[in-house]
């Protein structure tokens, strides 16, 4: 039988030293390791730069918002810190979070809601199977034995670390971890996962998601850590953002009941399972916290930048803590890794960081005009496809040409379109979408530039 240490340092297809021989600095370097550079250093991870995260990718005046990749970047380093207190492979956490995000197409989960509309008949899009599936096909780096593309050929372990939702495609879920042909490289990724039902406290975490429990598929602890500090950084950095950007007002919050119970609506229908009232009364303590009081007339001044960049501080702490506290006291403190145990995020600490996705959900996302833009973006998606589903191959790219060309029927073909448009970034998909649909004798449409104003 493999050894289960050995078996997380496996990869889908053996590799030869880079020049046929074996280096004495090569040999210092873990598989995990090489794993994190090779994330780090891919094409698919650069593009996060021009990806949008909340606000839109290129915009913010000065640019200094967030964007796919800075995201990432947060995300790996709280991972990072996490994975390594609790006594997993620091790397492997850390490739996760620079990772998890790689599928995401062009505008953010608003892209991704249009790519699946349109990949209905290949099996639907989602950007954590498609994160997969640039992992393990997309990414240019590592050829097997028939010259295929297998992506970046990351170890078992980190790929396993990287899949949020470890379950292929189902009736009634939106979440998935894997397209149907992508199968093979996900059953060997999942091989020393143990039973398909997923923990109580896999149970208990999903629950509290707006997704609800998993059916399957229990999740390696550092793909555990990897989620719930992708939900720190987000909540927190969104929040952040936007109240720099003044579309987040926290002294509205703070003056006004009827706000507060709005936003608890909100959460209740997006982001927990909590009630109305309980996600209330955790509000109530979020917001007595002197360090948002502080924060409570942002002016943009030094003086109270300082105080913002110390909220976000202070609560990526407090969150990260949290769960650290609650996993150990339940696990005890030796070493755990894979699935030696699950995280434990308190349900206090959960509510308050669905409570600060709502924030950002019913002030930035949700603000006046946003829904025209996103009517915009989505349909600019659709036409993007519609076309080069019509002109492929000839207008696609030199990496997806051919396989559009090799393809086996419609559906396949169609897949790969999808894979080209999920690959561009925002600005991109703009510059394809006026080239193959608007004629040479109009000027640029204002509408489309719009949708990066």
């Amino acid at each position: 039988m493999t050894d289960p240490a050995e078996g997380d340092r496996q990869r889908f297809i053996d590799e030869a030293p880079k020049d046929g021989q074996t280096h004495a600095a090569d040999a210092d370097r873990s598989p995990f390791v090489r794993d994190r550079a090779r994330v780090l250093h891919s094409a698919a991870f650069r593009r996060l730069a021009a990806k949008t995260q909340v606000h839109t990718a290129g915009g913010g005046g000065d640019g200094f918002l967030r964007t796919r990749l800075t995201h990432s970047l947060e995300v790996a380093q709280i991972a990072r810190e996490m994975g390594a207190s609790l006594g997993c492979d620091p790397d492997v956490v850390d490739t996760a979070g620079l990772a998890h995000d790689l599928g995401h197409p062009p505008f953010g989960h608003n892209g991704e809601d249009a790519l699946d509309e349109a990949a209905q008949a290949c099996g639907g899009f989602e950007g954590n199977a498609q994160t997969l599936r640039v992992l393990t096909r997309l990414e240019a780096k590592i050829l097997g034995p028939s010259g295929e593309s297998v992506g970046l050929n990351l170890t078992r372990a980190c790929l396993d670390a990287s899949c949020k939702y470890p379950w292929p495609r189902r009736v009634g879920r939106r979440k998935f971890g894997a397209y149907a042909d992508d199968m093979p490289v996900f059953v060997w990724l999942r091989a020393q996962s143990p039973a398909a039902e997923p923990s109580a406290a896999e149970s208990s975490a999903a629950e509290s998601s707006a997704e609800g429990p998993s059916a399957e598929g229990r999740r390696c602890l550092e793909a555990q850590v990897m989620d719930w500090a992708d939900d720190v950084a987000y909540s927190v950095h969104d929040v952040e953002d936007g109240v720099i950007t003044g579309h987040v007002r926290l002294g509205l919050l703070l003056r006004d009941a009827d706000e507060r119970a709005a936003l608890c609506k909100d959460v209740a229908e997006a982001y927990s399972a909590e009630s109305a009232d309980v996600l209330n009364g955790a509000l109530a303590g979020l917001l007595a916290d002197p360090a948002l009081a502080a924060v409570a007339d942002f002016d943009g001044s030094s003086g109270s930048l300082v105080s913002l960049k110390h909220v976000a501080s202070l609560l990526i702490g407090r969150f990260a803590a949290a769960a650290l506290a609650a996993t150990r006291s339940q696990y005890g403190r030796d070493p755990l890794r894979r699935y030696d145990a699950d995280l434990v995020v308190p349900p206090a600490a959960r509510a308050q960081c669905a409570l600060l996705k709502g924030i950002a959900l019913r002030y930035v996302m949700r603000r006046p005009g946003s829904e025209e833009r996103y009517a915009r973006e989505r349909e600019v998606l659709r036409e993007l496809v519609a076309a080069l589903v019509a002109r492929a191959p000839d207008a696609l790219d030199r990496v997806f040409a051919p396989l559009s060309e090799s393809a086996a029927d419609d559906a396949a073909r169609l897949r790969v379109v999808i894979d080209q448009v999920a690959s561009l970034t925002d600005s991109a998909a703009l510059t394809w979408h006026q080239r193959l649909t608007v004629p040479a004798s109009l000027p640029p449409s204002s509408s489309i530039k719009g949708v990066v104003a």
